[in-house]
């Protein structure tokens, strides 16, 4: 297939084919910036929008907003639902104090069957009483013992089984609260934020418009500092090196020029255009690598102007 060059590239290898010690540039390009393409992050109605061409907009201002009922609305219902889990849960409170009552008679009986087992053995020591009266409250201070480690039991099992039951429905609210957490984010990614500071360059949408996540609404760029875009021949790209300071000129009347000082920020790592065989120095000659060159802009400059350049 036949390779076309563009128009630029040709400019290009004429004004390298030149003496140096003429006027003629060494490339020449076109002034671009870098665009960012500025969308909403959610789905929706533009409620307001606060952007038009050529306004100048600085970063991380709030520049408009999206509809976000639907969302609020689905925020406070998870929130409802997390509110609604304390109803559910089951207090072991009257059940565990019933049982703590029933305990303290316990306790009481015991302690008086022990005083009496006390006294029944003072009397066997005195032949007062018989052998079978001691083994009878013996035998009752047990029983009230036995009764009393099923009631403390019965109290553990009780305040176990609830805190179980709780826990299994309290634990629903950690998933709800990272729902409630997410539609909250959704919510703050309502508002359109400008990335960059800049100048707008085009509008794609206004108020009142359904857009889209990911769908333009402006283009903003930097107009600070202009890239130019210019095409080198192969010959000349073991001259240039990035950081190089050279000198952009850009035309200032029919005969004149207005000249900047550029930084090249960028050599391609390949040629935008091959010949089938490079063979010889003058094939070699043919390769035209692409630089760009940043310029500080002082309002003259813009975007598609034509510049030149002398290393």
């Amino acid at each position: 297939m036949r390779t076309t060059i563009p128009v630029i590239v040709l400019s290009t290898l004429l004004f390298s084919a030149c003496s140096s010690g003429t006027k003629t540039p060494d490339a020449s390009g076109t002034f671009e910036a870098d665009e960012t393409i500025v969308s909403a992050e959610v789905p929706g109605k533009i409620i307001s929008l606060q952007v038009e061409e050529g306004m100048q907009l600085s970063k991380d201002s709030t520049v408009g907003l999206v509809d976000a009922t639907g969302l609020n609305l689905q925020e406070e219902q998870v929130q409802a639902s997390i509110n609604a889990l304390q109803e559910k849960t089951a207090d072991a409170g009257p059940q565990v104090q019933l049982l703590q009552n029933q305990l303290a008679v316990q306790q009481s009986q015991y302690n008086n069957l022990l005083h009496e087992k006390q006294r029944i053995e003072n009397l066997v020591k005195a032949d007062a009483a018989t052998g079978k009266q001691l083994d009878d409250i013996t035998s009752q201070v047990e029983v009230m013992s036995r009764q009393m480690n099923v009631t403390r039991q019965q109290i553990a099992v009780q305040q176990n089984n609830i805190a179980t039951q709780n826990r299994g429905i309290l634990s629903e609210a950690d998933p709800l609260r990272k729902r409630a957490a997410q539609l909250k984010d959704q919510v703050n990614r309502a508002r359109i934020i400008n990335p960059v500071t800049g100048t707008v360059l085009a509008k794609y949408a206004n108020a009142g418009e359904i857009t889209a996540a990911g769908k333009a609404i402006y283009k903003i760029a930097d107009l600070q500092f202009l890239n130019l875009r210019a095409y080198i021949t192969g010959t000349q790209l073991t001259g240039v090196k990035l950081n190089q300071q050279v000198t952009v000129q850009i035309d200032d009347g029919a005969k004149k020029y207005r000249s900047y000082t550029g930084t090249i920020i960028w050599i391609a790592d390949k040629a935008e255009f091959t010949p089938k065989t490079i063979q010889t120095k003058e094939e070699r000659a043919n390769l035209v690598y692409a630089i760009k060159v940043r310029v500080k802009n002082d309002g003259y400059l813009k975007i598609g102007m034509y510049g030149e350049l002398k290393f």
